[in-house]
Protein backbone atom coordinates (compact mmCIF):
# COMPACT_ATOMS: atom_id res chain seq x y z
CA UNK A 1 0.00 0.00 0.00
CA UNK A 2 2.77 2.44 0.98
CA UNK A 3 4.67 1.60 -2.20
CA UNK A 4 1.51 2.18 -4.28
CA UNK A 5 0.93 5.58 -2.66
CA UNK A 6 4.57 6.48 -3.25
CA UNK A 7 4.22 5.58 -6.92
CA UNK A 8 1.08 7.69 -7.25
CA UNK A 9 2.76 10.67 -5.62
CA UNK A 10 5.73 10.31 -7.94
CA UNK A 11 3.44 10.13 -10.98
CA UNK A 12 1.76 13.39 -9.96
CA UNK A 13 4.81 15.35 -8.76
CA UNK A 14 7.44 13.92 -11.10
CA UNK A 15 5.62 12.66 -14.22
CA UNK A 16 8.77 12.70 -16.35
CA UNK A 17 10.96 10.64 -13.99
CA UNK A 18 13.45 13.41 -13.26
CA UNK A 19 14.11 12.20 -9.70
CA UNK A 20 15.47 8.91 -11.01
CA UNK A 21 17.74 10.67 -13.51
CA UNK A 22 18.95 13.07 -10.80
CA UNK A 23 19.81 10.19 -8.48
CA UNK A 24 21.60 8.39 -11.30
CA UNK A 25 23.60 11.52 -12.20
CA UNK A 26 24.57 12.15 -8.58
CA UNK A 27 25.70 8.56 -8.14
CA UNK A 28 27.65 8.71 -11.39
CA UNK A 29 29.54 11.80 -10.24
CA UNK A 30 30.41 10.22 -6.87
CA UNK A 31 31.71 7.16 -8.70
CA UNK A 32 33.99 9.42 -10.76
CA UNK A 33 35.58 11.75 -8.18
CA UNK A 34 38.37 12.88 -10.48
CA UNK A 35 35.91 14.16 -13.09
CA UNK A 36 33.85 15.80 -10.30
CA UNK A 37 36.92 17.55 -8.92
CA UNK A 38 37.88 18.75 -12.40
CA UNK A 39 34.42 20.16 -12.95
CA UNK A 40 34.49 22.06 -9.67
CA UNK A 41 37.98 23.33 -10.44
CA UNK A 42 36.67 24.69 -13.72
CA UNK A 43 33.90 26.51 -11.84
CA UNK A 44 36.39 28.06 -9.40
CA UNK A 45 38.56 29.19 -12.28
CA UNK A 46 35.60 30.97 -13.86
CA UNK A 47 34.69 32.56 -10.52
CA UNK A 48 38.32 33.76 -10.18
CA UNK A 49 38.18 35.31 -13.63
CA UNK A 50 34.93 37.07 -12.77
CA UNK A 51 36.43 38.43 -9.53
CA UNK A 52 39.43 39.76 -11.45
CA UNK A 53 37.07 41.32 -13.99
CA UNK A 54 35.09 42.99 -11.19
CA UNK A 55 38.25 44.37 -9.58
CA UNK A 56 39.47 45.77 -12.90
CA UNK A 57 36.09 47.42 -13.56
CA UNK A 58 36.17 49.01 -10.10
CA UNK A 59 39.58 50.49 -10.92
CA UNK A 60 38.28 51.89 -14.19
CA UNK A 61 39.84 49.30 -16.48
CA UNK A 62 37.65 47.94 -19.25
CA UNK A 63 38.01 44.23 -19.97
CA UNK A 64 36.07 41.83 -22.20
CA UNK A 65 33.29 40.14 -20.19
CA UNK A 66 33.98 36.70 -18.76
CA UNK A 67 30.49 35.36 -19.60
CA UNK A 68 28.88 37.49 -22.32
CA UNK A 69 25.28 36.74 -23.38
CA UNK A 70 24.82 34.98 -26.69
CA UNK A 71 24.07 37.25 -29.63
CA UNK A 72 20.45 36.07 -29.86
CA UNK A 73 19.81 36.52 -26.10
CA UNK A 74 17.43 39.49 -25.86
CA UNK A 75 17.18 39.47 -22.06
CA UNK A 76 20.17 41.72 -21.43
CA UNK A 77 20.08 44.04 -24.46
CA UNK A 78 19.35 47.24 -22.54
CA UNK A 79 22.54 49.31 -21.94
CA UNK A 80 21.80 49.41 -18.19
CA UNK A 81 23.03 45.80 -18.00
CA UNK A 82 26.53 47.12 -18.82
CA UNK A 83 26.67 49.13 -15.59
CA UNK A 84 29.04 47.50 -13.09
CA UNK A 85 26.59 46.12 -10.52
CA UNK A 86 24.05 44.86 -13.05
CA UNK A 87 26.83 43.58 -15.30
CA UNK A 88 28.25 41.43 -12.48
CA UNK A 89 24.80 40.09 -11.60
CA UNK A 90 24.18 39.20 -15.25
CA UNK A 91 27.56 37.48 -15.63
CA UNK A 92 27.23 35.60 -12.33
CA UNK A 93 23.94 34.18 -13.56
CA UNK A 94 25.39 33.28 -16.98
CA UNK A 95 28.52 31.74 -15.44
CA UNK A 96 26.52 29.37 -13.28
CA UNK A 97 24.03 28.64 -16.06
CA UNK A 98 26.73 27.66 -18.53
CA UNK A 99 28.68 25.64 -15.96
CA UNK A 100 25.65 23.67 -14.80
CA UNK A 101 24.57 22.84 -18.34
CA UNK A 102 28.09 21.84 -19.39
CA UNK A 103 28.50 19.71 -16.26
CA UNK A 104 25.22 17.94 -16.98
CA UNK A 105 26.27 17.09 -20.53
CA UNK A 106 29.55 15.69 -19.18
CA UNK A 107 27.84 13.54 -16.53
CA UNK A 108 29.19 9.97 -16.83
CA UNK A 109 26.92 6.99 -17.44
CA UNK A 110 23.86 8.91 -18.68
CA UNK A 111 22.31 7.82 -21.96
CA UNK A 112 21.79 10.38 -24.70
CA UNK A 113 18.04 10.35 -24.05
CA UNK A 114 18.50 10.90 -20.31
CA UNK A 115 21.01 13.66 -21.00
CA UNK A 116 18.67 15.39 -23.44
CA UNK A 117 15.62 15.16 -21.18
CA UNK A 118 17.39 16.32 -18.02
CA UNK A 119 19.11 19.15 -19.93
CA UNK A 120 15.72 20.37 -21.13
CA UNK A 121 14.25 20.54 -17.63
CA UNK A 122 17.41 22.06 -16.19
CA UNK A 123 17.19 24.74 -18.86
CA UNK A 124 13.57 25.44 -17.88
CA UNK A 125 14.61 26.05 -14.27
CA UNK A 126 17.59 28.19 -15.20
CA UNK A 127 15.51 30.29 -17.57
CA UNK A 128 12.94 30.86 -14.84
CA UNK A 129 15.63 32.03 -12.39
CA UNK A 130 17.12 34.65 -14.74
CA UNK A 131 17.53 37.97 -12.91
CA UNK A 132 15.48 39.89 -15.48
CA UNK A 133 12.38 37.88 -14.46
CA UNK A 134 12.19 39.56 -11.03
CA UNK A 135 11.48 43.20 -10.27
CA UNK A 136 14.22 43.55 -7.64
CA UNK A 137 16.87 42.26 -10.05
CA UNK A 138 15.60 43.89 -13.24
CA UNK A 139 16.97 47.43 -13.62
CA UNK A 140 14.80 48.14 -16.68
CA UNK A 141 11.60 47.34 -14.75
CA UNK A 142 12.75 49.56 -11.87
CA UNK A 143 13.48 52.42 -14.25
CA UNK A 144 10.07 52.12 -15.90
CA UNK A 145 8.36 52.07 -12.50
CA UNK A 146 10.19 55.24 -11.46
CA UNK A 147 9.53 57.04 -14.76
CA UNK A 148 5.82 56.14 -14.71
CA UNK A 149 5.29 56.96 -11.06
CA UNK A 150 4.42 53.35 -10.34
CA UNK A 151 1.86 53.10 -13.14
CA UNK A 152 3.83 50.29 -14.84
CA UNK A 153 3.49 48.20 -11.68
CA UNK A 154 -0.25 48.76 -11.36
CA UNK A 155 -0.74 47.97 -15.05
CA UNK A 156 1.42 44.87 -14.65
CA UNK A 157 -0.70 43.68 -11.74
CA UNK A 158 -3.84 44.26 -13.79
CA UNK A 159 -2.33 42.26 -16.66
CA UNK A 160 -1.39 39.47 -14.27
CA UNK A 161 -4.94 39.20 -12.91
CA UNK A 162 -6.35 39.21 -16.45
CA UNK A 163 -4.03 36.41 -17.59
CA UNK A 164 -4.51 34.42 -14.38
CA UNK A 165 -8.26 34.41 -15.04
CA UNK A 166 -7.63 33.09 -18.57
CA UNK A 167 -4.96 30.63 -17.43
CA UNK A 168 -2.46 31.79 -20.03
CA UNK A 169 0.10 34.54 -20.59
CA UNK A 170 -1.12 36.93 -23.28
CA UNK A 171 1.23 37.01 -26.27
CA UNK A 172 -0.71 39.66 -28.16
CA UNK A 173 -3.46 42.22 -27.68
CA UNK A 174 -6.46 39.87 -27.66
CA UNK A 175 -8.91 42.75 -28.06
CA UNK A 176 -7.47 43.61 -31.49
CA UNK A 177 -8.88 40.58 -33.34
CA UNK A 178 -12.19 38.90 -33.96
CA UNK A 179 -12.65 35.83 -36.11
CA UNK A 180 -15.00 36.63 -38.95
CA UNK A 181 -14.34 40.36 -38.66
CA UNK A 182 -10.63 40.89 -39.28
CA UNK A 183 -9.53 37.23 -39.36
CA UNK A 184 -10.95 34.42 -41.51
CA UNK A 185 -12.76 36.87 -43.79
CA UNK A 186 -12.55 35.15 -47.19
CA UNK A 187 -16.19 34.85 -48.38
CA UNK A 188 -17.66 31.38 -48.46
CA UNK A 189 -20.22 29.08 -46.87
CA UNK A 190 -20.44 26.06 -44.62
CA UNK A 191 -21.77 23.30 -46.89
CA UNK A 192 -21.56 20.42 -44.42
CA UNK A 193 -21.68 20.13 -40.64
CA UNK A 194 -21.05 16.88 -38.77
CA UNK A 195 -19.94 15.85 -35.32
CA UNK A 196 -16.24 16.27 -36.24
CA UNK A 197 -16.07 19.12 -38.70
CA UNK A 198 -17.68 21.81 -40.77
CA UNK A 199 -16.73 21.95 -44.44
CA UNK A 200 -16.21 25.48 -45.70
CA UNK A 201 -16.37 26.14 -49.45
CA UNK A 202 -15.11 29.51 -50.66
CA UNK A 203 -16.79 31.75 -53.22
CA UNK A 204 -15.07 31.98 -56.58
CA UNK A 205 -13.55 35.29 -57.65
CA UNK A 206 -12.76 34.18 -61.19
CA UNK A 207 -15.23 33.53 -64.08
CA UNK A 208 -14.31 29.85 -64.12
CA UNK A 209 -12.63 27.48 -61.66
CA UNK A 210 -10.68 24.27 -61.94
CA UNK A 211 -13.05 21.32 -61.83
CA UNK A 212 -10.72 19.37 -59.56
CA UNK A 213 -11.10 21.08 -56.17
CA UNK A 214 -8.41 21.87 -53.65
CA UNK A 215 -9.24 20.25 -50.29
CA UNK A 216 -7.26 21.60 -47.32
CA UNK A 217 -6.96 19.44 -44.22
CA UNK A 218 -6.06 21.76 -41.39
CA UNK A 219 -4.48 20.59 -38.11
CA UNK A 220 -7.01 19.91 -35.38
CA UNK A 221 -4.58 21.01 -32.66
CA UNK A 222 -5.16 24.56 -33.93
CA UNK A 223 -7.93 26.34 -35.82
CA UNK A 224 -7.86 26.46 -39.59
CA UNK A 225 -7.71 30.23 -40.03
CA UNK A 226 -3.92 30.43 -39.85
CA UNK A 227 -4.39 29.80 -43.57
CA UNK A 228 -6.87 32.69 -43.83
CA UNK A 229 -5.49 35.46 -41.62
CA UNK A 230 -6.11 38.61 -43.65
CA UNK A 231 -6.19 39.80 -47.25
CA UNK A 232 -2.40 40.03 -47.46
CA UNK A 233 -1.55 36.70 -45.80
CA UNK A 234 -4.40 34.36 -46.69
CA UNK A 235 -3.26 31.23 -48.49
CA UNK A 236 -6.92 30.34 -49.05
CA UNK A 237 -7.71 33.68 -50.67
CA UNK A 238 -4.61 33.36 -52.85
CA UNK A 239 -5.73 29.95 -54.14
CA UNK A 240 -9.22 31.30 -54.85
CA UNK A 241 -7.71 34.20 -56.80
CA UNK A 242 -5.78 31.68 -58.90
CA UNK A 243 -9.00 29.99 -60.08
CA UNK A 244 -9.21 27.08 -57.64
CA UNK A 245 -12.34 25.89 -55.91
CA UNK A 246 -11.18 25.62 -52.29
CA UNK A 247 -12.64 23.56 -49.42
CA UNK A 248 -11.22 23.50 -45.87
CA UNK A 249 -11.82 21.49 -42.72
CA UNK A 250 -13.01 23.51 -39.74
CA UNK A 251 -12.70 20.93 -36.96
CA UNK A 252 -15.11 20.89 -34.03
CA UNK A 253 -13.57 21.75 -30.68
CA UNK A 254 -14.26 18.51 -28.75
CA UNK A 255 -15.62 18.34 -25.23
CA UNK A 256 -16.11 15.62 -22.58
CA UNK A 257 -18.79 13.88 -24.66
CA UNK A 258 -16.25 13.30 -27.44
CA UNK A 259 -13.92 11.27 -25.22
CA UNK A 260 -14.20 8.11 -27.34
CA UNK A 261 -13.76 9.74 -30.76
CA UNK A 262 -10.86 7.88 -32.35
CA UNK A 263 -8.32 8.32 -35.12
CA UNK A 264 -10.45 6.13 -37.39
CA UNK A 265 -13.26 8.68 -37.08
CA UNK A 266 -10.97 11.45 -38.30
CA UNK A 267 -10.42 9.35 -41.44
CA UNK A 268 -13.99 8.27 -42.14
CA UNK A 269 -15.99 11.21 -40.77
CA UNK A 270 -13.30 13.81 -41.31
CA UNK A 271 -11.02 13.77 -44.33
CA UNK A 272 -13.02 11.23 -46.36
CA UNK A 273 -16.18 13.24 -45.73
CA UNK A 274 -14.77 16.54 -46.95
CA UNK A 275 -13.37 14.79 -50.02
CA UNK A 276 -16.80 13.39 -50.89
CA UNK A 277 -18.45 16.79 -50.31
CA UNK A 278 -15.94 18.55 -52.57
CA UNK A 279 -16.29 15.92 -55.31
CA UNK A 280 -20.08 16.19 -55.23
CA UNK A 281 -20.22 19.98 -55.45
CA UNK A 282 -17.54 20.14 -58.15
CA UNK A 283 -18.86 17.07 -59.97
CA UNK A 284 -15.30 15.81 -60.03
CA UNK A 285 -13.89 12.31 -59.67
CA UNK A 286 -10.68 13.63 -58.08
CA UNK A 287 -9.41 16.18 -55.58
CA UNK A 288 -6.14 17.94 -54.90
CA UNK A 289 -5.40 17.33 -51.22
CA UNK A 290 -3.38 19.65 -48.98
CA UNK A 291 -2.54 18.76 -45.37
CA UNK A 292 -0.81 21.05 -42.89
CA UNK A 293 1.18 19.77 -39.90
CA UNK A 294 -0.82 17.02 -38.20
CA UNK A 295 -3.38 17.51 -40.96
CA UNK A 296 -0.61 16.44 -43.33
CA UNK A 297 0.00 13.32 -41.26
CA UNK A 298 -3.73 12.53 -41.51
CA UNK A 299 -3.56 13.18 -45.26
CA UNK A 300 -0.66 10.74 -45.62
CA UNK A 301 -2.55 8.05 -43.70
CA UNK A 302 -5.58 8.72 -45.90
CA UNK A 303 -3.52 8.26 -49.07
CA UNK A 304 -2.32 4.87 -47.81
CA UNK A 305 -5.88 4.04 -46.70
CA UNK A 306 -7.18 4.79 -50.19
CA UNK A 307 -4.32 2.82 -51.77
CA UNK A 308 -5.20 -0.22 -49.66
CA UNK A 309 -8.69 -0.09 -51.23
CA UNK A 310 -7.30 0.60 -54.71
CA UNK A 311 -8.90 4.07 -54.61
CA UNK A 312 -5.67 6.03 -54.91
CA UNK A 313 -6.77 7.64 -58.21
CA UNK A 314 -9.32 9.73 -56.30
CA UNK A 315 -6.47 12.10 -55.37
CA UNK A 316 -4.78 13.77 -58.35
CA UNK A 317 -1.99 15.15 -56.17
CA UNK A 318 -1.29 15.76 -52.51
CA UNK A 319 0.56 18.63 -50.83
CA UNK A 320 2.10 18.03 -47.41
CA UNK A 321 3.06 21.13 -45.44
CA UNK A 322 5.55 20.70 -42.56
CA UNK A 323 4.40 17.12 -42.12
CA UNK A 324 5.95 14.44 -39.91
CA UNK A 325 5.40 10.81 -40.85
CA UNK A 326 8.61 9.31 -39.42
CA UNK A 327 8.60 10.09 -35.70
CA UNK A 328 11.92 8.51 -34.78
CA UNK A 329 13.39 11.99 -34.17
CA UNK A 330 10.42 14.36 -33.95
CA UNK A 331 12.38 17.41 -32.85
CA UNK A 332 12.52 19.19 -29.52
CA UNK A 333 9.06 17.93 -28.51
CA UNK A 334 10.49 14.44 -27.94
CA UNK A 335 11.49 15.44 -24.38
CA UNK A 336 7.82 14.89 -23.45
CA UNK A 337 7.42 11.66 -25.38
CA UNK A 338 8.34 8.69 -23.25
CA UNK A 339 6.27 6.24 -21.23
CA UNK A 340 6.24 8.42 -18.10
CA UNK A 341 5.27 11.56 -19.98
CA UNK A 342 2.55 9.89 -22.03
CA UNK A 343 1.08 8.19 -18.98
CA UNK A 344 0.86 11.58 -17.29
CA UNK A 345 -0.93 13.09 -20.30
CA UNK A 346 -3.30 10.13 -20.54
CA UNK A 347 -4.29 10.46 -16.89
CA UNK A 348 -5.15 14.11 -17.48
CA UNK A 349 -7.19 13.20 -20.57
CA UNK A 350 -9.05 10.40 -18.81
CA UNK A 351 -10.12 12.81 -16.08
CA UNK A 352 -11.55 15.38 -18.53
CA UNK A 353 -12.23 13.37 -21.66
CA UNK A 354 -9.84 15.54 -23.67
CA UNK A 355 -6.47 17.26 -23.61
CA UNK A 356 -6.84 20.98 -23.08
CA UNK A 357 -5.29 22.95 -25.90
CA UNK A 358 -3.58 25.22 -23.38
CA UNK A 359 -1.61 22.23 -22.10
CA UNK A 360 -0.45 21.43 -25.61
CA UNK A 361 0.39 25.07 -26.29
CA UNK A 362 2.36 25.31 -23.03
CA UNK A 363 4.48 22.33 -24.07
CA UNK A 364 5.40 23.93 -27.37
CA UNK A 365 6.09 27.29 -25.72
CA UNK A 366 8.50 25.61 -23.30
CA UNK A 367 10.62 24.60 -26.28
CA UNK A 368 11.41 28.32 -26.71
CA UNK A 369 10.79 29.45 -23.14
CA UNK A 370 12.76 32.71 -23.14
CA UNK A 371 11.06 34.13 -26.21
CA UNK A 372 7.60 32.56 -25.79
CA UNK A 373 7.13 32.64 -21.99
CA UNK A 374 9.55 34.80 -20.02
CA UNK A 375 9.68 37.58 -22.58
CA UNK A 376 5.92 38.08 -22.12
CA UNK A 377 6.19 37.63 -18.34
CA UNK A 378 8.62 40.54 -18.16
CA UNK A 379 6.82 42.82 -20.60
CA UNK A 380 3.28 42.12 -19.38
CA UNK A 381 3.85 42.09 -15.62
CA UNK A 382 7.14 43.84 -14.80
CA UNK A 383 6.87 46.54 -17.47
CA UNK A 384 3.06 46.75 -17.43
CA UNK A 385 2.86 46.79 -21.21
CA UNK A 386 0.13 45.50 -23.51
CA UNK A 387 1.54 43.17 -26.18
CA UNK A 388 1.46 44.42 -29.76
CA UNK A 389 -1.36 43.12 -31.98
CA UNK A 390 -0.11 40.15 -34.01
CA UNK A 391 -2.59 37.94 -35.84
CA UNK A 392 -0.46 34.78 -35.81
CA UNK A 393 0.03 35.01 -32.05
CA UNK A 394 -3.72 35.55 -31.58
CA UNK A 395 -4.33 32.38 -33.61
CA UNK A 396 -1.68 30.57 -31.57
CA UNK A 397 -3.53 31.43 -28.35
CA UNK A 398 -6.92 30.41 -29.79
CA UNK A 399 -6.23 26.82 -28.81
CA UNK A 400 -8.37 23.71 -29.28
CA UNK A 401 -8.85 20.47 -27.39
CA UNK A 402 -8.01 16.91 -28.44
CA UNK A 403 -10.36 13.97 -27.73
CA UNK A 404 -8.90 11.41 -25.35
CA UNK A 405 -9.08 8.25 -27.48
CA UNK A 406 -7.77 9.85 -30.66
CA UNK A 407 -4.93 11.76 -29.04
CA UNK A 408 -3.77 8.82 -26.94
CA UNK A 409 -3.67 6.64 -30.08
CA UNK A 410 -1.81 9.33 -32.02
CA UNK A 411 0.83 9.90 -29.33
CA UNK A 412 1.46 6.22 -28.70
CA UNK A 413 1.23 4.66 -32.14
CA UNK A 414 2.83 7.51 -34.09
CA UNK A 415 5.22 9.30 -31.72
CA UNK A 416 6.19 6.61 -29.23
CA UNK A 417 6.14 3.49 -31.42
CA UNK A 418 6.61 5.14 -34.85
CA UNK A 419 4.30 2.61 -36.48
CA UNK A 420 3.34 4.73 -39.48
CA UNK A 421 6.68 3.95 -41.12
CA UNK A 422 6.31 0.22 -40.45
CA UNK A 423 4.40 -1.51 -43.27
CA UNK A 424 1.07 -2.94 -42.11
CA UNK A 425 1.81 -2.17 -38.44
CA UNK A 426 -1.25 0.10 -38.21
CA UNK A 427 -4.84 -0.78 -38.98
CA UNK A 428 -6.88 2.38 -39.61
CA UNK A 429 -10.61 2.21 -40.32
CA UNK A 430 -10.34 -1.43 -41.36
CA UNK A 431 -7.30 -1.09 -43.62
CA UNK A 432 -3.65 -2.00 -43.14
CA UNK A 433 -1.53 1.10 -43.67
CA UNK A 434 1.52 0.73 -45.91
CA UNK A 435 3.12 3.95 -47.14
CA UNK A 436 4.89 2.03 -49.89
CA UNK A 437 1.56 1.63 -51.71
CA UNK A 438 1.12 5.38 -52.17
CA UNK A 439 1.52 6.37 -55.83
CA UNK A 440 -0.05 9.83 -55.60
CA UNK A 441 2.25 12.65 -56.77
CA UNK A 442 3.45 14.59 -53.72
CA UNK A 443 4.41 18.23 -53.26
CA UNK A 444 6.20 18.45 -49.92
CA UNK A 445 6.98 21.74 -48.19
CA UNK A 446 9.16 21.96 -45.10
CA UNK A 447 10.70 24.89 -43.26
CA UNK A 448 14.39 25.51 -42.68
CA UNK A 449 14.01 26.61 -39.02
CA UNK A 450 11.10 24.37 -38.04
CA UNK A 451 11.57 22.98 -34.52
CA UNK A 452 8.20 21.20 -34.48
CA UNK A 453 8.60 19.24 -37.73
CA UNK A 454 12.34 19.42 -38.56
CA UNK A 455 12.79 19.38 -42.32
CA UNK A 456 15.39 16.62 -42.32
CA UNK A 457 12.89 14.45 -40.44
CA UNK A 458 9.98 15.26 -42.75
CA UNK A 459 12.26 14.21 -45.62
CA UNK A 460 12.07 10.58 -44.50
CA UNK A 461 8.65 10.21 -46.12
CA UNK A 462 10.45 10.21 -49.48
CA UNK A 463 12.22 7.02 -48.35
CA UNK A 464 8.94 5.27 -47.54
CA UNK A 465 7.04 6.19 -50.75
CA UNK A 466 9.25 4.79 -53.54
CA UNK A 467 6.40 4.79 -56.09
CA UNK A 468 5.24 8.38 -55.52
CA UNK A 469 6.89 11.16 -57.54
CA UNK A 470 7.94 13.87 -55.07
CA UNK A 471 8.73 17.52 -55.53
CA UNK A 472 10.31 18.82 -52.33
CA UNK A 473 10.38 22.47 -51.27
CA UNK A 474 12.45 23.84 -48.40
CA UNK A 475 11.22 27.26 -47.32
CA UNK A 476 13.12 29.72 -45.18
CA UNK A 477 11.76 30.58 -41.71
CA UNK A 478 9.86 28.29 -39.33
CA UNK A 479 6.78 26.13 -38.85
CA UNK A 480 4.27 28.95 -39.41
CA UNK A 481 6.04 31.71 -41.33
CA UNK A 482 7.58 29.20 -43.70
CA UNK A 483 4.02 28.34 -44.81
CA UNK A 484 2.27 31.71 -44.37
CA UNK A 485 4.57 33.07 -47.05
CA UNK A 486 2.62 35.15 -49.59
CA UNK A 487 4.22 36.64 -52.68
CA UNK A 488 5.20 40.27 -52.10
CA UNK A 489 7.74 42.74 -53.51
CA UNK A 490 11.23 42.75 -52.01
CA UNK A 491 10.51 39.66 -49.92
CA UNK A 492 13.39 38.49 -47.76
CA UNK A 493 12.13 34.91 -47.93
CA UNK A 494 13.62 32.25 -50.17
CA UNK A 495 13.19 28.58 -50.94
CA UNK A 496 14.92 25.58 -52.49
CA UNK A 497 12.85 23.32 -54.73
CA UNK A 498 13.33 20.27 -56.91
CA UNK A 499 12.25 16.74 -57.73
CA UNK A 500 13.52 13.96 -55.47
CA UNK A 501 15.37 11.06 -57.01
CA UNK A 502 14.41 7.61 -55.73
CA UNK A 503 16.32 6.87 -52.55
CA UNK A 504 18.09 10.24 -52.62
CA UNK A 505 19.32 11.49 -49.20
CA UNK A 506 18.56 15.06 -48.25
CA UNK A 507 22.19 16.31 -48.40
CA UNK A 508 22.45 15.20 -52.03
CA UNK A 509 19.11 16.78 -52.91
CA UNK A 510 20.02 20.06 -51.21
CA UNK A 511 23.41 20.17 -52.95
CA UNK A 512 21.60 20.11 -56.33
CA UNK A 513 19.34 23.08 -55.54
CA UNK A 514 19.80 26.81 -55.97
CA UNK A 515 17.98 29.25 -53.67
CA UNK A 516 15.04 31.12 -55.20
CA UNK A 517 14.05 34.48 -53.75
CA UNK A 518 10.43 35.07 -52.77
CA UNK A 519 7.45 32.86 -52.06
CA UNK A 520 7.03 29.23 -53.09
CA UNK A 521 3.25 29.72 -53.53
CA UNK A 522 3.38 30.50 -57.31
CA UNK A 523 5.43 27.37 -58.04
CA UNK A 524 2.92 25.33 -56.04
CA UNK A 525 0.06 26.75 -58.10
CA UNK A 526 1.92 25.80 -61.29
CA UNK A 527 2.32 22.25 -59.96
CA UNK A 528 -1.41 21.96 -59.21
CA UNK A 529 -2.39 23.56 -62.53
CA UNK A 530 -0.61 20.72 -64.26
CA UNK A 531 -2.96 18.25 -62.56
CA UNK A 532 -6.24 20.20 -62.92
CA UNK A 533 -6.69 21.31 -66.50
CA UNK A 534 -10.48 21.44 -66.94
CA UNK A 535 -12.32 24.67 -66.07
CA UNK A 536 -16.01 24.87 -65.14
CA UNK A 537 -18.48 27.50 -64.00
CA UNK A 538 -18.29 27.93 -60.23
CA UNK A 539 -21.04 26.89 -57.86
CA UNK A 540 -20.91 27.30 -54.10
CA UNK A 541 -23.13 24.35 -53.10
CA UNK A 542 -25.22 21.49 -54.43
CA UNK A 543 -28.60 19.90 -53.83
CA UNK A 544 -27.00 17.31 -51.59
CA UNK A 545 -24.79 19.82 -49.79
CA UNK A 546 -26.60 23.17 -49.62
CA UNK A 547 -25.11 26.23 -47.94
CA UNK A 548 -25.84 26.13 -44.19
CA UNK A 549 -24.40 29.47 -43.10
CA UNK A 550 -21.73 31.96 -44.20
CA UNK A 551 -18.04 31.35 -43.52
CA UNK A 552 -16.26 31.13 -41.13
CA UNK A 553 -19.07 29.04 -39.65
CA UNK A 554 -19.83 28.04 -36.08
CA UNK A 555 -17.17 25.53 -35.05
CA UNK A 556 -14.23 27.94 -35.39
CA UNK A 557 -15.90 30.27 -32.87
CA UNK A 558 -16.24 27.61 -30.17
CA UNK A 559 -13.95 27.86 -27.15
Amino acid sequence: MIQTMSTLWQQQLDPFGLQAITRKAALAWWKHPEELAASWQEWWQQVGKLNSYAAARCLGTELPPVCPPQAEDERFKDPVWQELGWDLLKQWYLLNTHWLQDALYRTPELSDKERSRSAFWLRQGLNALAPNNFFLTNPVAQRKAQESGGKSLSEGWRNFLRDAARGDIAMTDLSAFQVGKNLATTPGAVVYRGRLLEVIHYEATTPTVKQIPVVIVSPWINKYYVLDLDNKKSLIQYLVSQGFSVFVTSWKNPGPDDKDVGFDDYITEGIDRIVQVAKDIQQSEQVLLTGYCIGGTLTTVYLAWLAAQKRGDEVAGATLLTTLTDFSRPGDIEVFLDEEGLSFVERKMQAKGYLDGKDMAASFRMLRANSLIWNYWVENYLFGETPQPFDILYWNMDSTRMPCAMHSFYLREFYLHNKLTQPNALTIAGQKIDLRKIKTPLFMVSAEEDHIAPWKQTWHLTEHTPHAPVQFTLSSSGHILGIVNPPKPNSKRRYWQGDVKTGEPHPAWFARQEPVNGSWWPSWVNWMNGKAETDISPQLSSNRYPAICPAPGRYVLEH
